[in-house]
Formats: C-alpha cells, sequence, structure tokens
C-alpha cells in the first residue's frame, strides 16, 4: 500500500500533539512503515484557534460524519473525549469498516465491551496506547511483551495531576488546596481537578490495564477508588516518620482466580521505587509469572507524549495494512478470552494499615484504642503521640500489622461510637511492594 489515509476527530490539544508528530517525523514514520501516512481531513468545531502547526487548505472541516463516511480514509483517530458524542463516532467508523485509534480512556472504561466486540465483529482493529501513561508502552508491553505471562500483579502512578500534588506537599510542605492552586496554575489540573484528586481518572485507567492482562472487559464500577482530597500535611509527616512517601496507586493483584483492584492513597516504602516517582511523572509495575517485575516510567500526559502514543498505533495499524494482513490482533490481545473474571471485594483486602486519630487529652485512651482494635482482630505495629493540638486532643498515629479491611471498618465504626475521639480518624492503607 503506497499510502495510508488518517481522519483525525478532534484538534485539541492531543490532537494537535497527534498531527505534530505526524508531520514533523514524516520521514522517520515513512523509513518505518514502508508507506506514506497521509492526514486526509482533521474536525473540530473549533476551526480558528491557533495550534502553532502549518495546514494546507481543505484539511479542516467541522463535519466529523465527513471523515467517518470518506472510503478512501483508512484510519480514525478519535480525540474529542467525553462520552457519548466518542461513543457514537468511534461505533460508526468500526461499523464501517475503519480501523480506530482513540485516547479515551473515561469511554473504554465504561463502553470498551460493545466498542472491541464491535471492533471483533467488524474485522478491524482499535488501538488505544495513548488510554493510559501518555507517552509509555505498557499497553503494548503487556499485549506484546509480556504475552508469554500470567500477569501477577499491576501497581501503577497513572496520573499524574495527583503525583504532582503530593510531591509539592511532600518535598514543600503545602497543604492540599495550595498544591492544588500550583498545579492548576501550571496547567497539569483542571480547575477544580475532581476526575483527577478523586481517584476516577486512575480507576478509569486500571480497568483498561486489567482488561488487557486479562482479556476481559472490567467494569469501571467494580474497582475501589479513593482520592487524595482528605489527606494533610500531617498524614505525610507521619507517613514519613514510619519510613513512607504517601501516594496515589492503582493496584490490581491475581489472587488465586480473584482479581484485587482499587484505587486509592497508600503508604510506600520510601526505597521503593514507587515512593520515588515525582512531579507529573507516571510509572507502571508489571510482574509476570515468568518475566518477573518490570517498570514502566514516563510522561504520563500533555500534547507531545500522548500524541506519540497515538501515533504508535496509527504505525502500527499502518504495518498491519501493508503486510496485508487479513485477520488484525483482538483489542485485547487474547484469541480464546475467558467470559468473565471474579473480582475480590476491597472487605477481603489483607494489608497494614496508618490510623490517625484525634484523641482526647487524659489516661487510659490509649488503652482503649488499643482494646477495640484487638477485639477486632488487628494488631499494633508502632504508635506515634505527638504534642496537644489546638483544640485539647492528642494526634495519636497507629501502624498495623496486616489485617482484614472489613475488620478495620468494624474497629473504626465502633471507636467512633466512643467519646475519647474529636474529629474523623484518618486511615490509609499501606502498601509493602
Amino acid at each position: 500500500m503506497q499510502q495510508v489515509n488518517v481522519g483525525i476527530i478532534g484538534f485539541g490539544t492531543v490532537g494537535a500533539g497527534t498531527v505534530e508528530a505526524l508531520l514533523n517525523n514524516r520521514e522517520t514514520i515513512y523509513n518505518r512503515v514502508g508507506s506514506e501516512i497521509v492526514i486526509k481531513r482533521i474536525a473540530d468545531l473549533d476551526l480558528d484557534s491557533d495550534r502553532g502547526i502549518s495546514l494546507p487548505p481543505g484539511i479542516l472541516t467541522k463535519d466529523a460524519e465527513a471523515i467517518i463516511n470518506d472510503p478512501d480514509i483508512h484510519i480514525v483517530v478519535e480525540l474529542i473525549g467525553g462520552l457519548k458524542k466518542a461513543k457514537d463516532f468511534i461505533l460508526a467508523a468500526l461499523k464501517k469498516g475503519k480501523h480506530v485509534v482513540t485516547a479515551n480512556k473515561a469511554l473504554l472504561a465504561e463502553y470498551g465491551s460493545e466498542i472491541y466486540r464491535t471492533a471483533e465483529e467488524n474485522g478491524v482493529s482499535i488501538g488505544f496506547e495513548a488510554s493510559v501513561g501518555g507517552a509509555i508502552p505498557v499497553i503494548r508491553s503487556i499485549r506484546e511483551g509480556l504475552s508469554a505471562n500470567n500477569i501477577k500483579t499491576i501497581m501503577g502512578i497513572v496520573n499524574g495531576t495527583s503525583n504532582y500534588i503530593l510531591t509539592r506537599m511532600t518535598q514543600d510542605g503545602l497543604p492540599y488546596n495550595e498544591a492544588v492552586a500550583g498545579a492548576v496554575k501550571l496547567g497539569y489540573a483542571e480547575d477544580p481537578p475532581t476526575l483527577d484528586v478523586d481517584g476516577t481518572d486512575a480507576a478509569h485507567k486500571l480497568a483498561i490495564l486489567i482488561s488487557v492482562a486479562f482479556g476481559v472487559p472490567v467494569p469501571f464500577k467494580s474497582i475501589y477508588r479513593e482520592g487524595i482530597d482528605g489527606l494533610t500535611p500531617d498524614d505525610i509527616s507521619f507517613a514519613r516518620d514510619f519510613g513512607y512517601n504517601l501516594k496515589l496507586l492503582a493496584i490490581a493483584r491475581n489472587r488465586e482466580g480473584k482479581i484485587e483492584a482499587r484505587v486509592h492513597p497508600a503508604m510506600v516504602p520510601v526505597n521503593h521505587i514507587m515512593a520515588n516517582v515525582n512531579e507529573a511523572y507516571n510509572a507502571i509495575y508489571v510482574e509476570g509469572d515468568f518475566a518477573g517485575p518490570s517498570l514502566y516510567y514516563g510522561l504520563g500526559a500533555g500534547r507531545r507524549p500522548t500524541g506519540s502514543a497515538v501515533v504508535s498505533d496509527i504505525i502500527s495499524m499502518a504495518r498491519h495494512m501493508n503486510s496485508g494482513a487479513v485477520t488484525l490482533m483482538p483489542p485485547l490481545a487474547h484469541a480464546r478470552a475467558r467470559s468473565t473474571i471474579i473480582m475480590q471485594g476491597i472487605e477481603d483486602l489483607m494489608t497494614p494499615y496508618y490510623f490517625r486519630f484525634s484523641a482526647v487529652d487524659k489516661p487510659g485512651v490509649l488503652s482503649k484504642i488499643a482494646g477495640v482494635l484487638g477485639d477486632n482482630n488487628i494488631s499494633i505495629s508502632s504508635v506515634i503521640q505527638k504534642g496537644r493540638g489546638e483544640t485539647g486532643s492528642v494526634p495519636v498515629v497507629m501502624l498495623t500489622h496486616e489485617a482484614k479491611e472489613k475488620d478495620v471498618i468494624r474497629a473504626l465504626n465502633a471507636l467512633a461510637g466512643l467519646d475519647i475521639l474529636m474529629g474523623r480518624t484518618m486511615m490509609i492503607r499501606v502498601e509493602q511492594g
């Protein structure tokens, strides 16, 4: 094939990065593919904003359907984000027999099952490397590089906004609201950055990674999620006293056939590689039964990194088209996927825990707290008790040995009913490795 024609729907940040990569590296891409990749049309509602890219006349249009219905376009790239419109465009393109590339993690997490099925039914492929980790080729690594392995563990920092906020809180001692304001000012975060800081974005990405690892679309709602908005500089300081850093982690583990999937703040040992991933960077740890541990690190967002990942999918599809392949790789790279997987509930999680209590300053309080924890099968590993708080309370901070989540919740509910505590108790899970 002498020429592969591409139509791009969405000319925002990622769309502009995609176009920039295709134009600036045209010769490199041609040498690697063996044919020219041509941008035939770009659709966007905003045709006037300056993206810093010079395009021939007639390329831009407001009509996305003109791209989908153009018989000369081989690959449709969806980069508008959102759910309904993006879903309609992708399904229409797949049904027209066109390959599709998208960076839309929310759409795949919510409607991946329908999209993957439609691609297979129409004998075309759906590429989504850019949906997780920006420039990091983690999806291709799991689908291809680790294809001989049963995946045992996925653990990642996959939201750069939250990681930047936690970095500023850790390194500069900033309170949460000031760290968020800094992230917004630098363009790392929306205002407000709700989907980033409440764990939704990370959970979308974890759903995609689990689906690729196990060959079954995982419902987004089956993933436990918790955000970073309740964390304080005190928690970060106490974590350091115990030898830990705080990170927002996305974690999936294969527990003897059940898949544990969760997104939440976690205390990570300071010498652990994840504890030292800072600023807006992403890192994803993957462990296979034969390959052992591997780590993927890099820029997780931005115009050029994400555009790079989009173009990598376009190149992969163009190579397959040039080879004359009739049957392409299934979307989740499992020719015989299992029909379902069993998800393990958060209540069955076993891990150590961090507690920060605001206790009344009087004798016997510590023993009462310890008694309630002991009654619920929770043993204490370490305790820190510091100076009196402004309201006459005393911060009591504990690390536990490994305990079951449902026992922890029961104990905290029991303690909340006693008159020895003031204010909210902070609970953070500890991730040992």
